[in-house]
């Protein structure tokens, strides 16, 4: 889900990670590393600056999650 932060930054919100057996750090380094952005992890959700929603399904299927199991919003 994309979020905005005032009117000029985007950031990308995936949601439902934190229940999986997935190392968090790990997945958020990956997918930093993948899309060139900035990121952190908030409760059960990652959060990564700028909007990724075309980008974000290849970068979790690459980090192993089924795409029936991926949700874009």
């Amino acid at each position: 889900r994309s979020r905005g932060l005032g009117d000029v930054y985007k950031r990308q919100v995936i949601e439902g990670i934190g229940d999986k057996q997935i190392h968090m750090k790990e997945l958020v380094k990956k997918l930093k590393n993948k899309l060139a952005c900035g990121g952190t992890i908030s409760g059960n959700n990652i959060e990564l600056q700028g909007n990724h929603k075309t980008k974000v399904m290849s970068a979790l299927v690459e980090a192993g999650f089924s795409p029936e199991t991926i949700e874009i919003k």
